[in-house]
């Protein structure tokens, strides 16, 4: 057995049950010389070193089985292992980040259980699902996505009842008889065998149903009003590949998924950045829809936001590290309606931003 001292989210019953894969006694206990501050990053604790100071936590005895859990999932967040000894001279394991600040305020788990709590708790049933398949190192690559997915499922669970003509049956009245997740990388795939009332009322037949599970993403069209343009990216889409196309590569407006914890704002203002080096400052919210609900799990929020396009722009963007490779352009937007025409736009949401800012124009939205 081993001896394990916990000072963060760890310390939540419901989340260190999932990880660990059963109920687990825990036990006060203290580390001297130590202080729990919020990370500067995020809500999320950091170890900082602190004379005089003691880090109040719990203890926990695990099995090695137990501990291979743990040690898989703290290396989904790049947590490695220390050994220390509390005040009472205790040894203990305990899991702590290679690098990060504090942001020289505590800590607070209560807090943290109320906000950031039940994402967290989503995300880590399924990254323990793969565990025995996947070693940690391929988790912190996939942690990412699989804390959006959980992140999306939290807002999704708060989707407002419809009031004129949707059918207002619960997911709940969909009988799941067989659940799967056969791949997941940077997306993960469904395959559910399921029973779906009819729409008249009778009892539904078993189909089984298979798609793509993306997290919430948003798209940002940059206008700017003064010299009415509009700025575009260009790059490589595998699905326009995978359909055999013979040209594969996109006019989009800027886009990318909404990362665990960040609203649809903050995602629109920070794609911006890392994809055009832009600071957008109107948003106008055009609408939220899903693009393919037949198949594809993405729930997509898009704006055109007004923003200063001047000639000085790069024409070159996006993040080495996420393999971006992206070309902007600087349209006008008569030429904008006229890739519509000629059908060279043909991405979704272009389409429904392009006709959104057509209509803007013309009711002074801008003026």
């Amino acid at each position: 057995m081993t001896d394990v001292f916990l000072f963060g989210t760890l310390r939540d019953p419901e989340l260190l049950e999932r990880v660990a894969g059963g109920p687990v006694m825990q036990e006060v206990g203290a580390l001297p010389w130590h202080a729990i501050e919020r990370a500067a990053a995020g809500d999320w604790p950091i170890l900082v070193e602190r004379p005089g100071a003691v880090a109040q936590g719990a203890v926990v005895r695990l099995t090695s089985e137990q501990v291979a859990r743990l040690d898989y999932y703290e290396a989904g967040f790049a947590y490695v292992r220390h050994t220390a000894r509390l005040s009472n001279g205790r040894p203990v394991m305990l899991y702590r980040a290679p690098e990060g600040q504090g942001a020289g305020v505590p800590w607070d788990l209560a807090e943290w259980q109320e906000t950031s709590g039940p994402m967290t708790r989503l995300a880590a049933g399924e990254a323990m699902r793969f565990f025995g398949q996947i070693d940690g190192a391929a988790l912190h690559y996939r942690m990412p996505q699989i804390r959006a997915r959980a992140h999306s499922a939290i807002r999704a669970a708060r989707s407002p009842r419809p009031e004129l003509l949707r059918n207002p049956a619960l997911r709940a009245s969909v009988e799941i008889l067989k659940h799967e997740v056969p791949y997941c990388h940077y997306f993960a795939v469904g395959q559910t065998q399921m029973r779906i009332p009819h729409s008249d009322g009778g009892a539904g037949t078993e189909v089984e149903w298979a798609g793509l599970h993306a997290a919430d993403a948003v798209t940002v069209l940059p206008y700017d009003p003064q010299r009415d343009r509009v700025l575009l990216v260009e790059q490589f889409r595998y699905g326009i590949w995978l359909r055999g196309d013979t040209y594969p590569w996109s006019l989009e407006p800027i886009a990318g998924r909404v990362d665990a914890g960040e609203s649809f704002e903050e995602a629109a203002h920070r794609e911006a950045g890392e994809e055009a080096a832009l600071t957008l400052t109107r948003l106008h919210k055009i609408g939220n829809y899903y693009p393919s609900p037949g198949v594809l799990a993405e729930y997509l929020v898009s704006y055109v936001a007004e923003a200063d396009l001047p000639d000085t722009l790069p024409r070159l963007g996006g993040l080495a590290e996420e393999n971006e490779d992206l070309r902007l352009h600087l349209i006008s937007f008569d030429q904008l309606m006229e890739l519509i025409r000629t059908g060279e736009a043909n991405n979704g949401p272009l389409l429904v931003s392009a006709l959104w800012l057509q209509r803007a124009r013309e009711d002074g939205t801008f003026s």
